[in-house]
């Protein structure tokens, strides 16, 4: 048995040896876990360091021409690319991050330092003060702050200005933005037009609550957009989802002050696309001037916005919990925006306001399969009026409980 023992012994020393210096022949790579390997970084990676291409720290002077150089040169490179931006305060000007690139996707963008806007109105010649363009497959990151300096601009904001937005993505497809925090923007804090399949996740904007028309999150013909994990306070819209969005999931994003979820405005323009498959749901509100929204123009052409979701939404202390305004911005003729397939299903929380429903929808296209389940709001203002729900050329379904009141 020793000897048996001894001879096994050596014939699995023999065999460690042997597989150890590849005599064994290959064998099958052991499987890792994506989660494992998500923040790994490729080791066949080259960063592209704004330092290296003349930017400056300190905030002083304009770095956006060497911010382009970086990107250029890593938009080109042929293999996995990063582009970094350091700790640090850098000054820009108007800046487009341009593709398409050349390497493997995605390309990367590391915001690590805080960048802050050039605040003279005449340097931005379209709506943007940073912008990706034209792009398939991107990754936006970092600890980093976007500041737009919006503070000193916020006087000129009026009508159809419009100031610039802090990030655009503009033809996007396959996108990811997180965690990043934007500050006081000009304009919108984050716009997407015109994109696809993009991913916003874990990001931190905000703006006072009187800046003007500084949507946070402003999403225009796009389509597969996700939007969660957030935390939003600004003056306008935390999220707005215009003509031609469709597909768009928001989860788990806290928004207030500002205006809500709104779809709209809708029907302000000429030739809009319809506004379809929106889904909202886990989010909270908090001192808010509006919950969940939906707003059209008055004497608009005719579009659509349709099979749209709000469920598990909590509204603490906000002024118009749940609203279809189809007068918004003009009450000169009636909205032909049509309005259907809308359901509201766990809503709870508090109203600011005595009318805790509120459905104006229009005259020309009256609103349809609007479908309320398990309504639970309470009046928390200082006015004893009774708390009510209102409608107007509104055909709803009611399941379980409703508070304020149904319409009848």
């Amino acid at each position: 048995m020793k000897y048996l023992a001894n001879v096994l012994l050596i014939l699995c020393l023999l065999a460690a040896s042997c597989e150890a210096q590849g005599l064994l022949g290959s064998r099958a790579p052991a499987t890792i876990s994506p989660r494992r390997t998500a923040g790994r970084r490729d080791p066949n990676e080259k960063v592209f360091n704004v330092l290296q291409y003349g930017a400056k720290p300190g905030g002083k002077k304009d770095s956006a021409l060497s911010f382009i150089r970086a990107w250029r040169a890593a938009c080109n490179y042929r293999g996995p690319a990063r582009l970094l931006i350091p700790s640090g305060t850098f000054l820009i000007g108007a800046t487009i991050f341009q593709g398409p690139c050349l390497g493997p996707v995605p390309i990367k963008v590391q915001i690590a330092g805080t960048l802050k806007a050039v605040t003279d109105p005449s340097m931005y010649e379209e709506d943007f003060w940073i912008s990706f363009e034209n792009i398939n497959g991107l990754l936006v990151t970092g600890t980093g702050t976007v500041d737009g300096q919006g503070n000193a601009v916020w006087k000129y904001s009026s009508g159809d200005a419009r100031l610039p937005s802090s990030i655009k993505f503009n033809h996007v497809v396959n996108g990811i933005l997180r965690q990043i925090t934007s500050v006081n923007p000009m304009g919108f804090h984050i716009s997407i037009v015109l994109s696809q399949n993009i991913r916003a996740k874990n990001l931190h904007i905000t703006s006072p609550a009187t800046s003007p028309n500084t949507d946070g999150i402003h999403i225009s013909q796009s389509s597969q957009v996700k939007v969660s994990r957030s935390v939003i306070s600004t003056g306008d819209d935390c999220i707005a989802m215009i003509q031609g969005s469709t597909d768009i999931s928001i989860k788990k994003v806290t928004c207030g002050p500002g205006h809500g979820f709104s779809i709209g405005s809708l029907g302000k323009y000429p030739d809009e696309k319809d506004v379809r498959g929106v889904v909202v749901t886990n989010c909270t509100l908090r001192n808010a001037d509006n919950g969940v929204r939906i707003k059209t123009w008055g004497g608009s052409a005719p579009s659509q916005a349709s099979n749209i979701l709000f469920e598990d939404i909590i509204m603490d202390n906000v002024k118009n919990p749940i609203i279809i305004d189809q007068a918004y911005g003009s009450k000169s003729s009636p909205s032909r925006v049509k309005i259907s397939d809308v359901r509201y299903i766990n809503i709870r929380g508090t109203s600011a306001s005595e009318v805790g429903v509120d459905l104006q929808c229009s005259k020309a296209v009256p609103c349809e399969n609007l479908y309320f389940s398990n309504i639970n709001l309470k009046y928390s203002g200082q006015r004893k009026l009774p708390f009510s729900s209102t409608c107007t050329n509104a055909k709803v379904n009611y399941v379980g409980n409703q508070f304020p009141p149904p319409c009848r």
